[in-house]
């Protein structure tokens, strides 16, 4: 019997790693779909992508560069006249990190793909229990998209948006993923370098927490470990 197809984003990231390895729980042969947006980034992200890619025996993969989010700017990610904060992980205001509207680029594009594919499936490893608090990884804004998904693609197509990770912490992300056996040492999530992680930005600061708080020692390297359990 064929399995159907579920288009899984995968920035690289361990989010987006434990995200692959739920659709392939679910059954789904996965389709991976990764964007190059000239962040500062951009090559250790793609490496991660294609060593998860490997990992989960994609299906198919396909990398699209999109030049206008860096173009656009606005975002201490595309952006290098604007700095890399430092974590503040009770900050409250949406960080200068945040891309604007991102999400709904990334899942555009998806859609054209899951379309074309006949996919059933979209997998997003958005979390807005514990994150930098992006708009547009809440919820509301999947359930919005899935709205315009539904209106917008011809009447045939079936497409869900599936969001696994939206209310986990990233302790919770750990843990499942070592429940499953996710390859966290191929994944990169530090937002201003790529040989060594800074350990002191906000996804470096929310992912060792998540890791110290699940008492694992992350498998990858990092300038700096500061504890951010306190």
């Amino acid at each position: 019997m064929n399995k159907e197809i579920a288009v899984v984003l995968m920035s690289g990231g361990m989010d987006s790693a434990l995200c692959a390895g739920i659709a392939q729980r679910d059954g789904y042969k996965m389709a991976a779909l990764h964007l190059n947006y000239k962040q500062r980034t951009e090559s250790r992200e793609l490496k991660a992508f294609s060593d998860l890619s490997e990992h989960f025996n994609a299906k198919d993969k396909l990398v699209v560069n999109v030049e206008h989010l860096f173009l656009i700017g606005g975002s201490s990610l595309t952006d290098k006249n604007i700095t890399v904060e430092k974590a503040g992980l009770s900050r409250k205001e949406i960080p200068q990190s945040y891309v604007p509207f991102r999400n709904a680029n990334i899942l555009s594009i998806a859609v054209s793909w899951a379309e074309v594919l006949g996919a059933k499936a979209i997998y997003i490893g958005a979390t807005q229990a514990d994150s930098s608090g992006y708009p547009d990884c809440r919820k509301e804004f999947f359930d919005a998209f899935q709205e315009a998904i539904n209106k917008g693609t011809k009447p045939e197509t079936e497409i869900k948006i599936m969001a696994p990770l939206i209310n986990m912490t990233k302790k919770d992300i750990v843990l499942l993923g070592k429940k499953l056996k996710i390859p966290f040492k191929l994944t990169w999530s530090c937002y201003q370098e790529e040989e060594i992680a800074c350990g002191e930005c906000d996804s470096c600061a929310l992912r060792l927490r998540g890791f110290q708080q699940a008492g694992i020692e992350d498998p990858i390297p990092y300038k700096i470990k500061p504890n951010y359990l306190d």
